[in-house]
């Protein structure tokens, strides 16, 4: 992971690898296909703990779309910052691996769908509709977050969680 947030995915070699794990390329190639395969792993292990951080976060009751929203971004903005390392490998080198990046967005759509659900009933009603919603706001929110990972997260995180929980009440009120 340390390769993988300090560099480009193209920059990395299974090389690198090697010599940063300690291990020879022998060992690598009994653990890994290629340098991809590593880089998945490792992106899937990253989304996981993301996504379950989100899902931590997710209010039990809460009275509408705007207050389970403000809470499940505040975790994915401040996990992002508090691990820069973690943010890199999921913002600026996963979109090297396209397919990948567009199974995550998917991944991250369908977990806020599910927790959003309860309280968009009436988009709910349209299921397809439902499903383009929370995907155009989650590759919206994913974009803006490279955006913000990409420039070092100088932003502060609060107004960052601000404005993307409104920019998301907003498409989700409009589908509405």
């Amino acid at each position: 992971m340390q390769l993988f947030a300090a560099k480009d995915y193209d920059d990395v070699t299974v090389a690198d690898v090697c010599a940063l794990a300690r291990v020879s390329k022998r060992y690598f190639y009994d653990h890994f296909a290629d340098r991809e395969a590593l880089a998945l792993a490792i992106h899937r292990e990253v989304n996981g703990w993301l996504l379950d951080g989100i899902a931590a976060a997710a209010p039990r009751d809460p009275a509408g779309v705007e207050e389970a929203l403000r809470p499940m971004i505040a975790a994915l903005v401040r996990l992002l910052a508090d691990n820069p390392e973690r943010a890199r490998v999921v913002y600026i080198n996963a979109p090297r691996m396209e397919l990948r990046r567009r199974g995550v967005l998917r991944e991250e759509a369908e977990l806020f769908g599910r927790l959003l659900a309860p309280l968009a009933p009436r988009l709910r009603e349209e299921h397809v509709r439902y499903q383009r919603t929370v995907l155009a706001l989650i590759a919206g929110v994913s974009e803006v977050l490279i955006d913000w990972v990409w420039h070092d997260m100088t932003d502060p995180a609060e107004p960052l969680v601000e404005h993307l929980t409104g920019l998301c009440v907003a498409l989700l009120r409009s589908g509405n």
